[in-house]
């Protein structure tokens, strides 16, 4: 799951918990809404994570050339 998938999760969360009024026999939509947005927090953190650990800064090899130009 990348990043966008992880901020949708957290936006249907956040919709499920405080923007509706729905109710279902059985279900707890609120409930629903926090496992949703918790989830999609883990998975934010855990992407960033894992991204920051593969963008290693890496020195440049820098080699000397000779064309023969005498520059």
């Amino acid at each position: 799951m990348g990043l966008g998938g992880c901020i949708l999760l957290i936006a249907v969360g956040a919709i499920l918990t405080f923007a509706t009024d729905w109710e279902m026999s059985g279900v707890d939509l609120d409930l629903v809404g926090l496992i949703l947005m918790l989830v999609g927090f883990i998975g934010v953190a855990a992407y960033t994570s894992i991204a920051r650990r593969r963008r290693a800064v890496v020195p440049p090899v820098v080699t000397e050339r000779d064309d023969g130009h005498g520059l």
